[in-house]
Parts: C-alpha cells; sequence; structure tokens
C-alpha cells in the first residue's frame, strides 16, 4: 500500500493544474474548516464501538439489481396521484477530447464512451470495443471482456469506463463475488486492447439511478462504494466484512484481500457516538486510487452513518450527505443528517449537521471562491442510491454552508443558512434540478413513469440574491442542462417532445427562450451523459452551439430504455437564440444478432449517446456508430457501421 498522505498530495497537485484553485491566504481563510473530525484512536476502539451499536431497524431489505436480461426491470411504480465545457488532454503523446456531459470541469466521470487519440472506446454489455475514426473512417478494431480472464461475468454489472493515459479502466460490481471491480486494460496507439489486472473491493452495491460512482482527476481515481454493517457483530467476530482489496486472480475464494483502512480512517461526529440515539448504519466509503502505478495502490477514508448518502465531486472535495430514509426510526426522534466533507489534498475531514436531503448530484455546487458550498434540499428523501433519486417530497430549501463552518459535526447548519422556496405541484413526483450560472433551477417531471398531459413549473432560484421566477411550462421537466451561459429544459406531455431554452443572463431576469417540439416522442434516456451541448460561440452569436439527445418513438414510459434501444439521436441547432432541426439519426434492426452476452446484459447506464469530437459528429446508438456531416442547416449521415461482436 501506498503512503497515504503521498496518495492524496499527489492528487492535489494535479487539481492545482487541471483547475486552478486558488491558494492565497484570503482563499485559505474562506475555506478552511473551523475544526476537524477525529478518527477513531485505535482499531479496537472502532470495533468496540460497533459491537455495541445495534441495528436501528430490524430487518434491511435487499435491492439487489436484477441478474436476469430478461427479467422486469421497471423500477418501483410511482406513487397514487396526491457541461461542463470540452477539455483536451494529451496521454503518451496522443490527444484526447473529453466527450462526456460532466457536471464539474477537470473531473471526469464513469462513462460508456470515452475518447483515445484517434479512437472511441465503448463500454457495451459487458465487452470493450474499439473503432479507428482516422482519415475520416469508421473501422471496428477490436473487442475483449471487460472482466479477467477465466473469470464467470454471469452476475456481475460492468457499468462504467475511464481512460487515464494509456488505461483504460472498467468498473463494475459484482453480486457472485460480493464487491466492486476495477478492472484495468491496456490500449496501444493501434487501438487494440489487452487485459492488464484487475481488484476487487469489499463493498454494497453502489449504483443509483442518476450519479455516477466514480470520478477521474489526473491518473486518480476516485469511487464512492457504500458499505451496510451486519445485522449483528459476536463477540468474536473477525471484522472481515470492512473494506478491503485484492488483486483478483480468478478465484472464488475470499483470500488475498488487504484492509484499505483500520479505525484510524473511521471518522464519526462526537455527538453520534450514542448508538442508543443515533442511527449508524452504514460505513461510507470513499476510495483513491492510483491508476498510473504498476499495481493500484488503493486508500480509503471512512465516515459512519445512516444508509442514505448523496455523493458529489467538485476540484476540491469530495462531499457526502447521509441522511435518514426520509422517517424517524421508530420510538427516536428524527435524526438530524450530516454532511461530510473530504478534502482532495488529504487533509482531515470536517462535518456539519443538516436537515432535509438532496435529490442527486447536481442538487451541489461547490463556490470554491466564495468559500460556500449549496444544496437544494427537500425534506423527505433518502439518498440517491438505486432509485431513491425518483422519490423525494416536501419543502424544498437552498442550503448555503460557509466552507469555514465545516467543523467536527457537532454543530447544525444553522436556519438562516437555509433559504425556503416554492414547492412544486403534486402533479408530477420526478424533481430535476440544476446549478446554472447564478441559479438553481428546478421542477417536476415524469420521471421514469408514462408521460402525462399536464403543465409543470420551472422555478429559478438566483443563487446570489433572494429573486425567484417562476416559468410555467406545458409540459413535465424531465431533463436541465446547462447550455452555454443559459440552460435548456426538456420534457414531454403525452404526445411531444419539448426543448425549452432557459434566457440566465446576468443583467437580465431569468425567461423562457426559443422552443422546439418534436412530435410523437420522448426523450430515449434519463442519465446526465445522454445529452451533450457543444459550443459554437462567435463575436456576433456567443451563445451559439450544437445539441444532441436520444429520442425514443413512439412516446414511452421512461423505464423502457433499459430494455429497449432508442429509436434516434436528434441534433439541434441554437443560433441567435433560436434552435433550428439539422435531423435525427434512426437505428436500424435489420441484420441485428445475437451478440452471446456473457455479462451486464442490461443497459443500466444506457446505449446511447451524441459525440462532438475533432471538429466531427457522431451518434451512438446500441452496436451501431454512425457519422454524419452537417451543411445548409441539416445533417447527411456519410458512414455507418456495426461493431457488434461477430460482424467483422
Amino acid at each position: 500500500m501506498a503512503n497515504s498522505l503521498n496518495i492524496w498530495r499527489h492528487l492535489a497537485f494535479a487539481i492545482g493544474l487541471t483547475a486552478g484553485m486558488a491558494t492565497g491566504p484570503h482563499a485559505l481563510a474562506q475555506t478552511a474548516p473551523k475544526a476537524t473530525l477525529k478518527p477513531f484512536e485505535t482499531d479496537e476502539a472502532f470495533r468496540a464501538f460497533v459491537k455495541k451499536t445495534l441495528p436501528p431497524i430490524p430487518a434491511r431489505k435487499s435491492r439487489e439489481r436484477s441478474a436476469d436480461s430478461d427479467a422486469s426491470v421497471s423500477p418501483p411504480p410511482p406513487p397514487p396521484a396526491p457541461s461542463a465545457a470540452p477539455q483536451s488532454v494529451t496521454v503518451s503523446g496522443t490527444k484526447s477530447e473529453s466527450i462526456t456531459n460532466t457536471q464539474e470541469q477537470g473531473v471526469d466521470e464513469g462513462g460508456i464512451v470515452k475518447n483515445f487519440g484517434d479512437y472511441l472506446v465503448i463500454l457495451r454489455r459487458g465487452r470493450l470495443f474499439t473503432v479507428s475514426v482516422a482519415d475520416r473512417s469508421l473501422t471496428p478494431i477490436d473487442h475483449i471482456n471487460a472482466f479477467p480472464p477465466g473469470v464467470d461475468g454471469s452476475g456481475s454489472w460492468y457499468d462504467e469506463m475511464l481512460i487515464a493515459g494509456n488505461r483504460v479502466i472498467v468498473v463494475g460490481y459484482s453480486y457472485s463475488r460480493g464487491g466492486t471491480e476495477v478492472n484495468r486494460f491496456r490500449i496501444d496507439n493501434r487501438g487494440r486492447l489487452s487485459f492488464e489486472d484487475a481488484y476487487h473491493l469489499r463493498s454494497n452495491d453502489y449504483y443509483s439511478s442518476r450519479n455516477y460512482a466514480s470520478r477521474l482527476i489526473g491518473n486518480r481515481l476516485i469511487m464512492y462504494t457504500p458499505l451496510y454493517l451486519p445485522y449483528e457483530v459476536t463477540t468474536n467476530d473477525s471484522f472481515g466484512w470492512l473494506p478491503a482489496v485484492r488483486e483478483w486472480r480468478g478465484r472464488n475464494e475470499q483470500d488475498g484481500f488487504k484492509p484499505m483502512l483500520d479505525g484510524r480512517r473511521v471518522y464519526l461526529p462526537p455527538n453520534w457516538t450514542d448508538p442508543e440515539r443515533s442511527d449508524i448504519a452504514a460505513l461510507h466509503t470513499v476510495v483513491n486510487c492510483d491508476l498510473g502505478a504498476q499495481r493500484v495502490a488503493c486508500e480509503a477514508t471512512s465516515i459512519l452513518g445512516p444508509r442514505g448518502r448523496n455523493f458529489y465531486v467538485s476540484a476540491n472535495a469530495v462531499y457526502v450527505w447521509v441522511s435518514q430514509f426520509g422517517r424517524a426510526v421508530e420510538g427516536r426522534r428524527a435524526q438530524a443528517g450530516m454532511l461530510y466533507r473530504l478534502p482532495l489534498d488529504g487533509s482531515a475531514p470536517s462535518a456539519i449537521g443538516v436537515r432535509g436531503s438532496p435529490t442527486d448530484q447536481f442538487s451541489f455546487r461547490e463556490d470554491w471562491s466564495e468559500g460556500r458550498l449549496n444544496v437544494l434540499v427537500r425534506a423527505q428523501g433518502g439518498g440517491d442510491a438505486m432509485w431513491n433519486p425518483e422519490f423525494k417530497s416536501g419543502a424544498v430549501a437552498l442550503l448555503q454552508v460557509r466552507l469555514s463552518d465545516f467543523g467536527d459535526g457537532s454543530d447544525l447548519a444553522p436556519r438562516e443558512d437555509y433559504r425556503g422556496l416554492p414547492s412544486p405541484g403534486e402533479g408530477y413526483y420526478g424533481f430535476q434540478n440544476r446549478f446554472v450560472g447564478n441559479y438553481v433551477l428546478y421542477g417536476g417531471g415524469n420521471s421514469w413513469g408514462r408521460p402525462k398531459d399536464q403543465g409543470s413549473t420551472l422555478y429559478a432560484a438566483a443563487v446570489r440574491g433572494r429573486s425567484v421566477v417562476e416559468l410555467p411550462l406545458t409540459h413535465g421537466i424531465d431533463r436541465i442542462e446547462v447550455m452555454g451561459r443559459d440552460a435548456v429544459v426538456i420534457g414531454a406531455d403525452s404526445r411531444d417532445l419539448h426543448f425549452q431554452a432557459v434566457t440566465l443572463q446576468e443583467a437580465w431576469q431569468p425567461k423562457l427562450g426559443s422552443r422546439y417540439t418534436l412530435p410523437g416522442a420522448t426523450q430515449g434516456e434519463t442519465r446526465s451523459h445522454a445529452f451533450y451541448f457543444k459550443p459554437e460561440p462567435s463575436p456576433g452569436d456567443p451563445d451559439a452551439g450544437l445539441l444532441g439527445l436520444p429520442v425514443a418513438r413512439p412516446a414511452r414510459p421512461a423505464y423502457k430504455q433499459l430494455l429497449e434501444n432508442s429509436a434516434a439521436i436528434i441534433f439541434l441547432e441554437r443560433a441567435a437564440g433560436q434552435f433550428n432541426p439539422l435531423g435525427e439519426l434512426g437505428a436500424q434492426d435489420e441484420g441485428v444478432r445475437d451478440d452471446g452476452c456473457e455479462a451486464s446484459c442490461v443497459d443500466w447506464y444506457g446505449n446511447a449517446r451524441p459525440i462532438f469530437m475533432q471538429g466531427r459528429i457522431f451518434a451512438l446508438m446500441g452496436y451501431e456508430l454512425v457519422e454524419v456531416t452537417r451543411a445548409r442547416g441539416a445533417i447527411r449521415e456519410t458512414r455507418r457501421i456495426t461493431f457488434a461482436p461477430g460482424t467483422r
């Protein structure tokens, strides 16, 4: 194991290069916590605490993803009616572009398609594929299983991919082996893939219907993994369930694990040390791995708390908000949540007590230059695990906490740090939110259900200031995305899909801009990575650009994205403040064959993406990759390939 302080300091150096974070005395005064958390003094003290902690509820039901690819995979039904700008990096002499719609600049997120020089690398149904785009071509090059040779991939989900240097990293979760997997592959300058090594981290499933488990800063992999405490701990318990890592060699036995931490890396606020008055049900772990090392070196920091959690990574810190599932434990008063801050410079974590629950990662925004964290919260919720983001309710408030107010967790964020905001109506249960410029936008949409034929209200609350603008819409709010200096709200009614621009210039009150309606459609995927906006500013039109989104025809409930491919990807041009349709690229069903899927045979993270790279436009739809050219306000298909196994 590498020294943890060295790992975190190396990460801090990488962040300073990519994010240009302020380090002057004023910035340090604004961002330094007033106190920090203290870990358990010894491993024995931590184990003694766990042994005296009883589970807060008699049974904790599993929420495993179905391992059957043909089983019903729709989420729970709705309750009864009442971009960062693209960046370029150069690695090993190969220039690669960011083609992912990430939340924070300089912080990559695990996705299904990435760029490596003149190659697209695609993660699809348990396999990695490479396609060359060199010399204006589209040529399938290679494919390989996303799991180690000799391993049975069934019962595992390979969800997220990242590229660090000339390594491709696949992050997955195995129910059969019980833990998070980190598999490394080499990619050469010809696009050929080869397995390098694999690592198995003991954890519970990280899956969230909206969030991503992995982030990449430089060569540093940042992951969140939950570990729910056992139902009981016997007096002779060996604590073999604690976070640990081993190099995977294709064996199923549990030997070879090396602890990633002991009690001296586990933190708990002093006011949560009485298990009779606190809901301590999970060990929330943030893992930091050096992907550039010959053998992956991982360190972990864990925090104790309730099961509900939200995970957000800025360019400076990891934030974990832990809370109960919207109700008090029987016989006890509702426990306040806790917001933990784990700095990426390796300094000690800090915390502050909080009320309510964020919806997802987009409920957060750190304003480092102002020394403040903004979080949009609702009264009822239980974090972003599994399908929890789809079920939020109650009052809405904007929490604005100063980073210097973080401490050892003894203090509760004062009431004046919460600013009450209007609550959306009860007609929609899918809550969407996003910070864009000086505003946080939010409202209700269809989520995973069938689109409704009713209007909604988009709320735009100023982050600096007190104003709130209500903007009525004729459709639901299913997606809110950054579009340069402005935003775009995408949502469906019972018939059509609508793209609504929202103008957010600093000197003007937010207002609705151009709208484009796509008849007989809904969005094909709900994840943030399915959307992309490519800015094309000019002196006379600073807000111009292109956007793409998978769409489904006819309109369908969103949960069917797990079972069906998107019908097409639509491209729109924004010019002079107006949306102009460039056209659609449709998927072709002809020639579709059995791919012999062995693992990860449900598209939990979707299968379609618009791609803007090297001044070219592509559409990924399942196993199809299509390129188009743009001329005279329209797109024209120039080449189409399939990279499915057995088609070369």
